[in-house]
């Protein structure tokens, strides 16, 4: 059906813009083919382009949507393309959605697995990543800095989830699921008992938060195959909760530690691929997969990550849309999506200890930082400015090195 040029009205009362599933598909496409930054910076331009610029799903959509992304299993992003698909097409259009998004990202590093076992390996990969890293940094504060305005407004309950949130993060250096769900059920506390006071969850939310960290998933070791592979990482996206990044240290684990199919130098040139490439960064899998065992290996690594997020979203997404002006619900969601904020802060510091490591990343850092908060600069072409620095500062000073 083509799409009408009138505003149609929708769901918590704003003018929405229609459109078609095809349009949908297609801006996933574009995304996953020229978004960089990673998962908070990917899920900004979401929030950008669906909610403020097109007016395709309405800011309580979105953050309902962000807040599954949350609560379920796998990738941040591809968790929340999945959601915005299943408003438009049900359990097809989260499909689609999610295989648009990662579409190109995947035939992207399959060409680099390519050439990195034709040549033996890709040098310039880790020298690309010392300024694109840097760079990175500047772009997340952003989209960070636009999630804050909209979600915690002038609640100072919203304000201490995010802080305790943030803040553990940043010390764990982890993004904890046990958490989204207690900045939930807090703030449903307070919905439902009044009298309790914020000042209260400062002294409650550390200790139980520490508590349930200690909460470890046990994985049993597998050897290679095409089956292996693909139940291995299933178990990788069932069992990591947040942004894309948080599989890395969990992959490391596995795949170089554990079940030794990769090399250290081999997993670090992977995680290098997901930075320099666009999409989500969860597509490293597909990289490593590409190394364990080919096209084959790359398919089943990319199906099993991306399977459980598909099953979560068409579980969960329902209950949401039908239940989502119930102010339990509604309390339950603002909580959760403070806890995730405060999660993309903490983030923030973790990334920025590994990528700003001396004076050449503070300065182009900083200069990423005011370029995106003060202009317009595509953020594609600032990628690649810095991935050229990283590379020229390696190659020809030895920078970083």
């Amino acid at each position: 059906m083509a799409p009408q040029s009138q505003p149609v009205e929708q769901a918590e009362d704003v003018k929405l813009q229609d459109y078609s599933l095809g349009q949908l598909l297609l801006y996933f496409l574009k995304l996953g083919a020229i978004g960089f930054g990673g998962p908070i910076a990917l899920i900004g331009y979401m929030e950008r382009d669906l909610v403020e610029d097109r007016r395709w799903i309405s800011k309580e959509q979105y953050l309902r949507g962000l807040a599954l992304a949350q609560l379920a299993p796998g990738p941040l992003a591809a968790q929340l393309a999945k959601y915005i698909g299943y408003l438009k097409g049900r359990m097809i259009g989260a499909a689609l959605a999610g295989f648009a998004f990662v579409l190109p990202s995947f035939l992207m590093v399959l060409v680099l697995g390519w050439l990195y076992v034709h040549f033996g390996g890709l040098p310039w990969m880790q020298s690309a990543f010392y300024g694109i890293g840097a760079t990175v940094i500047g772009i997340i504060i952003k989209s960070a800095h636009k999630l804050i305005k909209m979600t915690l407004k002038k609640s100072p309950l919203l304000w201490v989830i995010f802080l305790v949130m943030a803040g553990m993060t940043a010390y764990t250096q982890k993004e904890i699921v046990w958490l989204f769900l207690l900045g939930g059920f807090v703030a449903l506390g307070f919905h439902i008992i009044p009298r309790i006071r914020p000042g209260t969850l400062s002294s409650f939310l550390p200790p139980l938060s520490l508590a349930l960290f200690q909460v470890q998933a046990q994985m049993p070791s597998i050897p290679p195959g095409l089956t292996s592979i693909f139940l291995y990482f299933v178990k990788a996206g069932a069992f990591v909760f947040g942004s894309g990044l948080a599989i890395v240290p969990f992959l490391y684990g596995g795949v170089v530690q554990e079940h030794h199919w990769l090399t250290e130098r081999q997993f670090l040139d992977a995680v290098a691929v997901a930075m320099i490439t666009p999409g989500p960064v969860v597509i490293t899998v597909g990289f490593i997969g590409f190394l364990i065992s080919g096209f084959w290996g790359a398919s089943a690594a990319a199906l099993g990550t991306f399977a459980p997020t598909y099953l979560c979203v068409i579980v969960l997404a329902p209950y949401f849309e039908k239940h989502g002006k119930n102010p339990k619900l509604t309390a339950f969601v603002s909580g959760v999506t403070a806890a995730a904020t405060g999660a993309i802060a903490g983030a923030v510091f973790v990334l920025g200890k590994r990528s700003i490591v001396d004076i050449p990343t503070i300065i182009i850092a900083l200069l990423a930082f005011v370029i995106v908060f003060k202009t317009k600069f595509p953020e594609p072409l600032l990628i690649l400015i810095a991935g050229l620095a990283g590379w020229s500062l390696q190659h020809f000073f030895h920078l970083g090195v």
